[in-house]
C-alpha cells in the first residue's frame, strides 16, 4: 500500500520540483521583448530602457523586436502564437488588445484567451488643446463656442480610432456639437493642423504638444488624467473641468504581456521584476521625459482594468463610427 502511495506521488513531486526548478533558474537565458510599433517610438524608447533595466535585475539580455503594423495587431499576434516559456513577453499600447478587436471583425488572436496580463506599464497624458484664435479659455467656454458655431468645427487625430478620434467623436456626439473628424497620419501632422488653424482642436500627448503649448500658437483646455500634469499645473483634469464621464478617463496605456500559458511562477517573477523596474528611477526619468505616468499594478489590477475599460471603449467606437474601418 505505502509502494503504491509513493509511486503515485511520483508524477506530482515531479510537476513540483520542476516547477520549482523553472522557478530558480529563469531567466538562464536571453528574453525576447516584441514591441509592435516602429523603432525610435515612445513605446520603443521604453521598452528599451525596460530592457536595460531587466538585465541589471537578472543578468540576462532582453532583445526588442519591433513587429510594427495593423495598428500594432501584427505585433501582437506573434506574441499571443510565440512559446509559453517566459521567454517571450509583449510590450504594446492598449490599442492592439481594446480598440483593434472591436474595430475589426476577423481578429487572428483574443487577449482574454491567447494573453496572460502581467502589468500595466503606464499610461499616457493626453491633452485636449485648441488654436489660437478660438476664444475659448476651458472646456466649458470651448463647448458654449462649439455650439454656437455648429457644424463648422473641425478636430484634429491621429488616425481613425485612436484616443484622439474617439475621445473628441465622443465629446462632439454627447453634448451635440456636430464637429467635424480630419484624421492626420500622426501626431506630428495633427499638431501641425491644430497650430496653422486647419483643425480648431485636437487631443495630442503633453510632449508634443509643448513647444506650441510654450510658443502660444496653441492652448490647452484640459488634460485626459487622473490627476493635474507636473508640466500642466494650472490645466485642470477632464473631470475638475465638469467633464465627469467615464469616457473622458485615461485609455493611452502602455502594457506588459505574454503568450497564455506561461508558468504561473515565471509570470510572477516578470511582474514582481517589472514592477520595481517600473517604478526605478532611471525609468522614472523616462516616463516624464514622454509625458508618461508610470503605473506598475499587480495582474490582477491590470486584468480588472481591463475589464473595467471594454464597454467604455465599446461604447466610444460605436458613436465614433470606427468599426470596420
Amino acid at each position: 500500500m505505502l509502494i503504491r502511495c509513493k509511486r503515485a506521488l511520483l508524477p506530482v513531486m515531479a510537476i513540483i520540483w520542476g516547477t520549482g526548478s523553472l522557478a530558480q533558474t529563469y531567466p538562464d537565458k536571453p528574453v525576447t521583448l516584441i514591441v509592435p510599433a516602429s523603432a525610435g517610438g515612445v513605446v520603443d524608447a521604453l521598452a528599451r530602457a525596460y530592457g536595460d533595466e531587466f538585465r541589471k535585475l537578472t543578468g540576462q539580455p532582453m532583445v526588442v523586436v519591433n513587429k510594427p503594423g495593423a495598428s500594432a495587431m501584427v505585433g501582437t499576434q506573434m506574441a499571443a502564437r510565440s512559446a509559453p516559456d517566459g521567454y517571450t513577453l509583449l510590450m504594446t499600447q492598449a490599442t492592439s488588445i481594446l480598440n483593434g478587436p472591436l474595430m475589426t471583425k476577423k481578429m487572428p488572436y483574443d487577449a482574454r484567451r491567447d494573453l496572460a496580463f502581467i502589468t500595466q506599464v503606464g499610461t499616457g497624458n493626453l491633452v485636449v488643446a485648441v488654436g489660437k484664435d478660438v476664444p475659448a479659455r476651458n472646456m466649458q467656454e470651448f463647448i458654449a463656442w462649439a455650439k454656437a458655431n455648429r457644424g463648422q468645427v473641425n478636430y484634429g487625430s491621429y488616425g481613425v480610432g485612436g484616443t484622439a478620434h474617439l475621445v473628441s467623436a465622443y465629446l462632439s456626439s454627447s453634448r451635440n456639437l456636430e464637429m467635424s473628424h480630419v484624421p492626420y497620419p500622426g501626431e506630428a501632422p495633427e499638431i501641425q493642423g491644430l497650430a496653422g488653424g486647419a483643425v480648431q482642436c485636437a487631443i495630442a500627448s503633453a510632449g508634443a504638444l509643448a513647444p506650441h503649448l510654450a510658443s502660444g500658437r496653441v492652448r490647452a483646455l484640459a488634460v485626459i488624467a487622473d490627476k493635474r500634469l507636473a508640466a500642466l499645473p494650472d490645466v485642470p483634469t477632464m473631470a475638475e473641468a465638469g467633464l465627469r464621464d467615464p469616457e473622458f478617463r485615461p485609455q493611452s496605456w502602455i502594457v506588459l504581456m505574454a503568450p497564455a500559458g506561461t508558468p504561473q511562477n515565471v509570470l510572477a517573477f516578470v511582474e514582481k521584476t517589472s514592477r520595481d523596474i517600473i517604478h526605478s528611477t532611471p525609468m522614472k526619468a523616462r516616463f516624464q521625459a514622454y509625458g508618461i505616468e508610470p503605473v506598475g499594478n499587480s495582474s490582477a489590477e491590470f486584468r480588472h482594468n481591463f475589464e473595467a475599460l471594454m464597454p467604455v471603449m465599446e461604447r466610444l467606437i460605436k458613436v465614433s463610427g470606427a468599426a470596420g474601418e
